[in-house]
């Protein structure tokens, strides 16, 4: 092939997935494709330089720097990316070449978290200002209200430093990635593939509660900036942030020779798979600043660090059985048994199968030899059967296929249209009622507090709850309760019943988004409950005119007119409003809707109203309000000591309110 043409071809693929990559959070190859890729793309620029552009993939540094709605801040230090290298030779010549250089150079080795990069600024010991990567020369994303929100940044420093820059990664350790993906799954939203795609779109997110709700997390690994101190090296610059109250990369080592350096990265790789996070490979960099200073960087990379990328792992092993699980929606999960083997240094002997189409693409059965990996460095996945190894015994076994009768509670069940899911629609199936009861009582939902997961299991176990409405039965069993100590002591049980009793008078949407409904989450019920009076009028609602509704379409519209025209869900709903929980919808306003359409946001203190009031009395309305400015914000509400959303306001041109003007609006 022609070298220009094979140049031409690399570099848009390249494009095309750094965008679905950096812009799009959605990769459609693995790191490792992606690499090979990159390397091929090097490899003929080394060879032909006189063909390098300045729009090659090799000559920039990472995505588009595009967020919608978002606002920009310009880069003081660039946020370079690290030069990649896949070879123990690579990591042997690196430390070479810095000893050739330096005088007994050190070198820490750490690893490389699978987030998002960021950097944060603080002036006088205060958070000012967090961005994303962006461009990474000129410009990224302002993150600053979501940064905020996560647990481990802190909003002020032990000490007022005068200046302060950081780098660090955002993640999302297992655990939180497979909550998300749990409430993903109840509103019937697609999951998203790994934590890194879901870290990288939640940072994004214009609306810092989802941010909060999704739990992330975050590591600082270097000092980009300082005034009024300075450091030697970069583990006394760690030490410091530590002393501050910063979360830096865990478990780092201080290596002297090539040797102590790789013995380290295959110890920090035997170790991967018992992290509670992912990560894609391992850091080296010079210790000592002074040198980094001397060396610097390209425009790409600096040329006193390198990132190490472990090969995928994958390993053989014989399929034992498939078994199905039953989800919150009832939706079916195979899952592969196999016999142990050690992939990323932990021991793994289930995978997930996904859906009867995986099973059928990889002809599956009993008795196979199969190849495992891990998906990124975290969720074992099944990659191919090894027909070549297929015994008699195999051979005779049929493919598998998923049960038409539910597991759990017996009843059929059916294919969704368009989808590869089978799910049991029985809305009784023990199996969902669990997750559907931790919903339920969730804060998104109707947010009982002090009713616990564990409660929830134990009182379904006990058959106390056999589905919504015996939560509000509950107080029937007091004396018994506080006896078996299943909510606790006496004081405990009596706090719980009367949180309960409370969430009675609970927003009609927030007993609509604790029903679980497909599709319908807080903002969805929200929407809805402004143009039916009551739950009981949503019941009898068409399809035509659910569509009305703002955000509703004929799959959600679907999804609530089958929730409804099942008796069983029909008869719980009579059984709550004979208990008192509260059916009307007071957003409900059908004589005045001036502020329909307007998107409001409220900063600061607002002295004659709080903000849950102003918010009610918003909607009540017809308005909309959020948590960030956007260009789609037609109002910014400023109360005392506002913060940088009135100067975000201000920045895109947005009518600004005063408390005073705003009640003359809703007057």
């Amino acid at each position: 092939m022609d070298i220009n043409q094979r140049l031409y071809e690399l570099r848009k693929i390249i494009n095309y997935h750094n965008e679905k990559y950096y812009d799009l959070y959605n990769p459609e190859i693995s790191d490792h494709e992606y690499d090979l890729l990159m390397q091929e793309l090097k490899q003929i620029e080394k060879e032909y330089p006189e063909l390098i552009t300045f729009d090659s993939p090799t000559q920039r540094v990472g995505g588009s720097a595009k967020r919608e709605g978002g606002v920009k801040v310009q880069h003081k230090i660039p946020m370079l990316s690290l030069q990649n290298v896949f070879e123990k030779e690579d990591i042997y010549q690196f430390v070479n070449e810095m000893q050739a250089q330096f005088e007994n150079p050190e070198f820490v080795v750490e690893q490389k978290i699978d987030g998002l990069s960021i950097a944060i600024r603080y002036e006088n010991g205060a958070l000012r200002v967090a961005m994303t990567r962006g461009d990474g020369i000129i410009e990224g994303d302002d993150v600053t209200e979501n940064v905020k929100v996560i647990k481990d940044v802190k909003s002020k420093l032990k000490e007022k430093v005068h200046y302060l820059e950081v780098r660090g990664e955002v993640y999302m350790t297992n655990r939180a990635f497979e909550a998300v993906n749990e409430q993903q799954e109840l509103l019937g939203k697609p999951l998203f593939a790994n934590a890194r795609n879901c870290a990288a779109g939640t940072i994004n997110q214009l609306d810092p509660n989802i941010t909060r709700e999704r739990n992330l997390s975050l590591f600082i690994f270097n000092i980009q900036d300082v005034k009024g101190m300075i450091f030697e090296t970069h583990t006394q610059g760690y030490d410091f942030l530590k002393r501050q109250g910063l979360k830096v990369i865990e478990n780092y080592m201080l290596c002297k020779t090539a040797d102590e350096v790789w013995d380290a990265i295959i110890k920090i790789g035997e170790k991967r798979g018992a992290l509670d996070y992912g990560i894609d490979g391992v850091v080296v960099k010079l210790n000592n600043l002074g040198y980094r200073e001397i060396i610097g960087s390209t425009s790409k990379v600096p040329k006193w660090a390198v990132a190490y990328k472990y090969p995928p792992e994958e390993k053989e092993t014989i399929l034992l059985d498939i078994e199905t699980s039953v989800g919150r929606t009832g939706r079916l999960t195979p899952t592969a048994l196999f016999k142990k083997i050690s992939l990323c240094g932990t021991s793994v002997t289930r995978a997930t199968l996904h859906n009867q189409d995986n099973i059928d693409n990889l002809d599956i059965r009993i008795g196979d030899t199969i190849v495992v990996f891990k998906s990124g460095e975290v969720i074992p996945k099944v990659k191919h059967v090894v027909i070549d190894k297929r015994t008699i015994e195999s051979l005779n076994n049929t493919p598998y296929k998923l049960p038409g009768a539910c597991p759990v509670c017996g009843k059929k069940t059916v294919r969704e249209i368009d989808t590869a899911d089978l799910k049991c629609i029985n809305p009784n199936c023990p199996a969902q009622l669990e997750k559907l009861i931790i919903n339920f009582v969730g804060r998104q939902a109707m947010d009982i507090k002090g009713f616990g997961e564990s409660y929830v299991v134990e009182l379904i176990r006990q058959q106390y709850i056999k589905n919504i409405a015996d939560i509000y039965t509950l107080y029937t069993y007091r004396n018994e309760l506080v006896e078996r100590s299943i909510l606790g002591k006496e004081k405990n049980t009596d706090k719980l019943l009367e949180n309960i009793e409370r969430s009675k008078e609970n927003e009609a949407y927030k007993l609509l988004t604790g029903f679980g409904i497909p599709n319908i989450g807080k903002a969805s019920a929200k929407e809805i409950l402004k143009h039916f009076h009551s739950i009981i009028d949503l019941q009898d609602a068409t399809i035509d005119a659910l569509k009305q509704v703002s955000d509703i379409g004929d799959a959600s519209a679907a999804s609530i007119r089958g929730f409804f025209d099942d008796n069983n869900n029909r008869e719980i709903i009579r059984k709550l409003n004979e208990y008192g929980v509260n059916m009307n919808s007071s957003l409900y306003n059908n004589a005045d809707n001036r502020f329909s359409g307007k998107v409001f946001v409220i900063t600061g203190t607002l002295p004659a109203m709080d903000r849950n009031e102003a918010t009610k009395r918003i909607e009540s309305f017809g308005g909309k309000v959020t948590n960030s400015v956007s260009k789609n914000t037609d109002y910014v509400v400023a109360g005392e000591n506002a913060g940088s959303k009135l100067a975000d306001a201000q920045a895109l041109n947005k009518e600004i309110l005063s408390e005073k003007e705003l009640l003359d609006l809703l007057s």
